[in-house]
């Protein structure tokens, strides 16, 4: 099929859309000469599909117990749960080319979204109705993914600062090392001083002595 907006988008639009639906509706010229109508009516047919689908996986086991060995029950189960999940993204597919067809402009995926299990969802469980959901959890999202960053840019700072404090502490240490060693022999040195301020006191004294004795010897003498 063509983009939509290219000039063939149209005509192999109805190729498709006449494939989705049962062959006889290629009967009704209306429908080719009218995308839209064709495509509402594959919108309808392929969503009848999808709930049948969703019906007979739900009610598989109990209207086959007894008709089939429980091995087949399950091979049967396996086949709608393959069956459904291709039927829903065909009814994926066809709203999709609807909206193209009635003029809607928007982004088109290259893919389509895996539907494994869709057959076995409640009556209007799709990707439309978890759409919301997904807005409303965009926001939570992004909150969480912001404290992350914010924690984690915590611990980078944590860890800088560690490291910084780490690198600082030998510098501290020479440096804390370096003063006690200056002010040890700061200590000695006034230490040295007061001692020798004493020895010269005594030895004053002592020569004072000596002096006082020798005069009273030279007074003796004279008498």
């Amino acid at each position: 099929m063509h983009p939509p907006g290219s000039e063939d988008f149209e005509s192999t639009a109805v190729g498709w859309l006449l494939d989705v639906v049962p062959p006889d509706y290629r009967l009704h010229g209306v429908l080719r000469r009218y995308p839209v109508a064709l495509a509402t009516l594959a919108r309808y047919h392929s969503k009848a599909c999808v709930e049948g689908a969703r019906q007979g996986y739900r009610t598989a086991r109990t209207e086959l117990a007894g008709a089939l060995p429980p091995h087949a029950i399950d091979t049967v189960l396996a086949a709608y749960r393959k069956e459904g999940a291709r039927l829903a993204a065909t009814a994926e597919a066809v709203e999709l080319v609807e909206r193209a067809l009635r003029g809607e402009v928007f982004t088109p995926k290259m893919s389509l979204p895996s539907a494994e299990s869709r057959i076995g969802e409640p009556e209007g469980a799709g990707s439309r109705g978890t759409r919301p959901e997904a807005a409303e959890q965009r926001p939570v999202r992004a909150k969480a993914v912001q404290k992350a960053a914010a924690q984690t840019t915590a611990k980078a700072e944590e860890r800088r600062a560690g490291t910084k404090a780490a690198e600082e502490r030998p510098a501290a240490a020479k440096a804390a090392r370096a003063k006690a060693a200056g002010q040890k022999a700061g200590g000695a040195k006034a230490e040295a001083a007061e001692r020798g301020k004493a020895g010269t006191a005594d030895q004053g004294r002592a020569e004072a002595r000596r002096n006082s004795a020798g005069r009273g010897r030279s007074d003796l003498a004279r008498t």
